[in-house]
């Protein structure tokens, strides 16, 4: 049995527009499970149900609820598979391209199909590389310099294991190519990353982070 009141333990019968009050009193009663991984990922999902609500409750879209925006239209990039097959990204490049984008992410570790994607899309479109964490720091290294060439936008997630981040910043200064992390990372993390310099482009995930409050 839950001590206490149980249905207020719950959140049954809360204000659902106390948002601050309600995230940080659940964060601190999961603590003792981690602040990070599956625990972090629900209260993710509670978090983003919770400005649902406020926004619906005030009849106003999210992005006016946190001050509006600066601009009517945002880039969207097309994020390909990972094909390894020159001829392969050749052909989604080049559909993603009549498709209307102009920013393009691939998830390719070896040359060849970078190489291919570049002359596919020209020299103007910007390229992003997302790695998946293959590399060692020196492998990463080594292969950013290789890429240069490419002129990818940034090298996403280039090194295992992902904490490492000063070798991450070693990646970036010695490496020549801007860095991105973060898609799996939590605050304590980024913080982390911001410390050593590891970054060029912070990518925290909604749904994995804490939600829109974090």
């Amino acid at each position: 049995e839950v001590p206490g009141n149980q249905e207020s333990r719950a959140g049954i019968g809360r204000d659902p527009t106390q948002l601050s009050a309600l995230v940080d009193e659940l964060q601190r009663n999961l603590g003792g499970v981690g602040r990070n991984g599956p625990a972090m990922y629900a209260l993710s999902a509670i978090d983003i149900a919770l400005w649902d609500i406020a926004g619906k409750l005030a009849g106003l879209p999210l992005y006016r609820l946190l001050g509006g925006a600066a601009r009517n239209e945002l880039p969207a990039y097309a994020s390909l598979l990972r094909y390894a097959e020159p001829a392969a990204v050749t052909h989604y490049v080049e559909r993603a391209l009549k498709r209307g984008y102009r920013h393009i992410k691939l998830h390719e570790i070896t040359v060849p199909p970078i190489k291919a994607a570049r002359a596919a899309a020209g020299p103007d479109i910007p390229i992003m590389i997302d790695c998946n964490c293959p590399w060692t720091i020196d492998e990463a290294i080594k292969m950013a310099r290789t890429l240069q060439e490419f002129n990818p936008t940034w090298l996403e997630e280039p090194i295992w294991p992902p904490e490492d981040h000063a070798g991450l910043a070693r990646v970036r200064d010695h490496g020549g190519l801007p860095t991105a992390a973060g898609e799996n990372a939590m605050l304590p993390e980024f913080k982390s990353m911001f410390e050593h310099a590891a970054l060029a482009y912070a990518q925290p995930s909604i749904t994995k982070v804490g939600g829109v409050t974090q």
